[in-house]
């Protein structure tokens, strides 16, 4: 038997579910609200270690230029709520609101839960109703989209619907792929999913396990001359790999094939100031050992490595080392190498790469052009950003848009009818 539910059935509710259903209750539409965890923005709790970056303070320009893969498919949704209105529309919800360092906003009390609450309030505003179920199938007739199937077996009919369900990282919050399967469902194809803002895992990284890095630069290369990712920050060395901010942003731009890490230690030095500050400290320093020397410069945990990539022992003395090894040292120093053997999990990742084809879904209103009826948003979709804040303004964004395009498309469903 099939329940009357609403116009609009919002599947998912994360960061961009919360919005569409805003938006589309804000034009007068019935809503549900579907998730299948009993509180709603559980990945919004963890996001910011806990403190929810909300958005990035910047251009709907710099957000593009922050979004490697697709980002022009968003320009409509960016330009439509960019980040300034985001800040707005939250600090009408009663969410003071700061701006950290790298334009990265967060709530002044530092605290994700307030902007889950705030929007928990927004939602009963607005009648949204709330319902906890998990989505199994869409229903579907000739093309158009007429309804949901929960896990409890409930059949929910509908005008519209929108999948905002997440991608693949972090399944404990509840992201474990549901709207891939529902999209394939509607004639949608999804591209290959990975983790993306992910750690990486990497040889002979072990032994600096726990010692971070800042103002150093990455440089991730491939098979090509051209560096896939070039960026100056900070990194952490783990058991397993890197870590870190940059090599988070950096994973978002590694290839199918194999590729390397490059670590300039001392990027604010050319190779001709390091050679200079090298040979001032072997001359103040020529009965010491290289090694002891070395320490003066660089953490005491990564001198070991730093001597076997050199081919020197350390043991030799500061008065007896060579301008070719002093070269070899110095290049070693400036590009500090780390084959790269792939991300870690998809489930460790902060989002996932991939997902649904973007040029199945209209820019101007995220409506499916596969299915009647059906709206995408957020992560689910082929799209993702560095670290800042830009991932969530995407969620934003889209799911802003898919309810505003719901609420058209219910309205003119009404029109027709009449």
């Amino acid at each position: 038997m099939k329940r009357q539910s609403s116009d609009l059935i919002v599947v998912g509710g994360g960061a961009a579910g919360c919005m569409a259903a805003l938006a589309a209750a804000e034009q007068g539409l019935s809503v549900t609200l579907m998730e299948r965890n009993p509180k709603l923005g559980r990945k919004l709790y963890i996001t910011g270690k806990g403190r929810c970056n909300l958005t990035n303070r910047a251009t709907v320009q710099t957000c593009l230029a922050n979004i490697p893969r697709n980002g022009r498919f968003l320009t409509a949704a960016l330009t439509r709520f960019p980040p300034e209105a985001v800040m707005e529309y939250f600090e009408t919800l009663g969410v003071p609101l700061k701006t950290e360092r790298g334009n990265r906003v967060f709530p002044r009390s530092d605290k994700s839960a307030d902007v889950i609450d705030a929007l928990l309030r927004a939602l009963r505003r607005a009648g949204v109703s709330i319902l906890q179920d998990r989505a199994q199938a869409l229903l579907l007739q000739e093309g158009l989209v007429t309804g949901l199937v929960g896990e409890s077996g409930e059949k929910y009919s509908c005008q519209a619907v929108v999948l905002a369900t997440g991608g693949l990282s972090y399944p404990a919050t509840g992201s474990t792929g549901d709207g891939y399967r529902l999209a394939r469902q509607a004639g949608h194809t999804v591209q290959p999913t990975r983790g993306s803002l992910v750690p990486l895992e990497a040889e002979d990284c072990a032994p600096m396990q726990g010692l971070s890095l800042r103002n150093v630069t990455l440089t991730l290369k491939g098979s090509g001359k051209k560096p896939l990712y070039q960026e100056q920050g900070e990194l952490l060395f783990t058991h397993f790999g890197l870590s870190g901010p940059l090599t988070l942003s950096a994973s978002a731009h590694l290839p199918d094939g194999p590729c390397t890490a490059f670590i300039d230690l001392k990027p604010a030095l050319d190779e001709e100031t390091l050679d200079r500050r090298l040979v001032r400290e072997l001359s103040e320093n020529p009965n010491k050992s290289l090694r002891h020397v070395l320490e003066t410069l660089e953490p005491r945990s990564l001198i070991s490595l730093l001597l076997v990539r050199a081919g020197l022992s350390g043991e030799e003395r500061a008065n007896a080392v060579t301008k070719a090894q002093r070269r070899k040292l110095l290049e070693t120093i400036k590009a500090l190498a780390f084959p790269v053997t792939g991300p870690r999990p998809v489930e460790e990742a902060i989002i996932t790469a991939g997902g649904v084809t973007v040029t199945e879904v209209s820019p101007k209103d995220m409506s499916s052009k596969c299915c009647k009826g059906l709206f995408l948003a957020g992560e689910l979709l082929d799209v993702d950003a560095y670290t800042g804040g830009f991932n969530l303004q995407i969620a934003w964004a889209t799911g802003r848009m898919a309810g505003l395009g719901a609420a058209a498309y219910c309205g003119e469903d009404r029109t027709d009818e009449a």
